[in-house]
């Protein structure tokens, strides 16, 4: 059972990626108002990459260091 809701979390999280880089990609201006440019999006699309590479790393740890009961 486990092992289902860690691969639906990683789905899940694929999803908000995926929502998250679209919505980086087609926006015209940010929430502050400035208009975005291909190196702003760059940007911020790096923010978001850190950001899942670092839940990422979490969710190895834990893969490595809890182990399951048998």
């Amino acid at each position: 059972m486990k092992l289902k809701v860690g691969w639906l979390s990683n789905l899940i999280w694929l999803i908000i990626f995926s929502i998250l880089s679209f919505v980086i990609f087609i926006r015209k201006v940010d929430g502050a108002g400035t208009i975005q440019t291909p190196a702003n999006k760059l940007a911020a699309f790096i923010v978001l990459v850190v950001f899942f590479i670092f839940i990422v790393l979490i969710q190895l740890v834990l893969l490595l260091f809890v182990k399951p009961r048998k």
